[in-house]
């Protein structure tokens, strides 16, 4: 890696879904086998090298602040519209920075079991993926020889979101400026800030950039959170 690199994670939503742990600690802290989820996101790119780390913030802002004082790179935006938009308005908090350099862009409910997933030169921007075979009503893929050509829920023997992608400062930019053109249009706030990306598509050149399943588990239900660590299993 010779260019300097930042990130960005998305930390600013509610974390419904893992009630009631998060009724008093955001989702991205909740603590999977000993350490909060967010900072194995962060100890991934720390290995990496990556020189700035901001962290959009939310729902019970306040309680990530430890993070700036235990990390020397971080720094927390708020995104003062999570509780009335949709997660296009976490991108749109960082639009002067999202662009400046290349970038990666993490969710923060994500629990890394192998750091060298950051690894490796990136020739384009991309998106993590992993291979699920048969249905899946999650987010998917559709590629032709590697490059994405469309983003959209549900799909079947196809490449999943992980919630890690990669963009390079010109693609980044792009982005950018189209969601800010975005929030000039009636009902942008229910958008997906993937569905801007996938109408860009044919302007950034996005490619798949495929992991293994056990490298890295988004944990979205208390069912998930079991799985992984038993000790929450009286909630269940």
């Amino acid at each position: 890696m010779t260019n300097k690199e930042i990130a960005i994670i998305m930390a600013a939503g509610l974390g419904q879904r893992l009630r009631p742990l998060t009724l008093k600690t955001p989702k991205p802290l909740i603590e999977v086998l000993g350490t909060p989820m967010i900072e194995t996101i962060i100890m991934g790119l720390e290995y990496r090298g990556v020189s700035q780390i901001y962290i959009v913030v939310g729902y019970l802002k306040e309680q990530f602040r430890y993070l700036e004082e235990k990390y020397a790179n971080i720094t927390l935006i708020e995104n003062k519209e999570y509780a009335l938009k949709n997660n296009i308005s976490s991108i749109y908090a960082v639009d002067s920075i999202f662009g400046s350099a290349d970038c990666f862009i993490c969710e923060a409910d994500l629990y890394i079991l192998d750091t060298s997933i950051f690894d490796g030169e990136y020739n384009n921007s991309c998106y993590y993926g992993k291979k699920v075979n048969g249905h899946s009503d999650d987010w998917v893929f559709h590629t032709v020889d590697g490059r994405i050509t469309k983003i959209r829920e549900g799909g079947d023997n196809l490449y999943n979101m992980v919630g890690i992608s990669y963009f390079k400062k010109a693609d980044a930019k792009v982005i950018a400026r189209a969601i800010k053109d975005a929030y000039k249009n009636p009902g942008y706030e229910k958008l997906f800030w993937d569905e801007i990306v996938d109408q860009q598509l044919q302007n950034i050149y996005l490619t798949l950039h495929p992991i293994k399943p056990k490298q890295i588990i988004e944990i979205d239900t208390l069912t998930e959170l079991k799985a992984i660590d038993p000790s929450y299993g009286i909630l269940i």
